[in-house]
């Protein structure tokens, strides 16, 4: 499982090394609420696409390596697995001039767009970090059927904010 410490010291290990993250999932809405409120098995980082090289030389550096055979896998996505039995589910994003950000989805030409207004900081343990904002994880929340993990999600969100969401 994943718990505040090691979320810290992965994005700890990234920022000095240069790269940008946010944090997605789970772990963003916990930053978002500014407190833990279940436990994780993953920590969903995006990250610069160009950054990618120096990503998973930090990673690595810290014991994490590339997981194979992940579906759906590259370009969307990839996962480091890491000491006792940790996964980072790490999402490559080109950034546009206007601070938006394009995820390639497949090799046919799918992408998703994150509008520059997606990327905003929340807190774990105290820390201030960089995350999904709260319309952009409600915008994920949609269209399939919800885990007990994701109406969990969605509750503190609804909780701490207010908002709709689509359960």
């Amino acid at each position: 499982m994943f718990g505040p410490v090691e979320v810290l010291r992965v994005l700890e290990t990234l920022r000095e090394a240069g790269c940008a993250v946010w944090i997605g999932g789970g772990w963003g809405i916990d930053a978002l609420v500014g407190r833990v409120t279940r436990k994780h098995g993953d920590l969903d980082l995006l990250h610069r696409a160009e950054q990618e090289p120096t990503v998973i030389a930090a990673l690595r550096a810290v014991a994490y390596s590339e997981r194979e055979g992940v579906v759906p896998g590259r370009p969307a996505r990839f996962v480091m697995a890491g000491p006792e039995g940790r996964e980072l589910d790490l999402h490559p994003l080109l950034f546009q001039p206007d601070g938006s950000a394009v995820q390639h989805l497949d090799d046919h030409g799918g992408v998703f767009t994150y509008p520059a207004d997606a990327f905003t900081t929340g807190v774990i343990d105290g820390v201030v970090v960089p995350c999904l904002s709260v319309a952009q994880q409600v915008h994920f929340h949609r269209g399939y059927q919800p885990r007990e993990r994701d109406l969990h999600d969605m509750a503190r969100l609804r909780e701490a904010y207010g908002v709709d969401t689509h359960f």
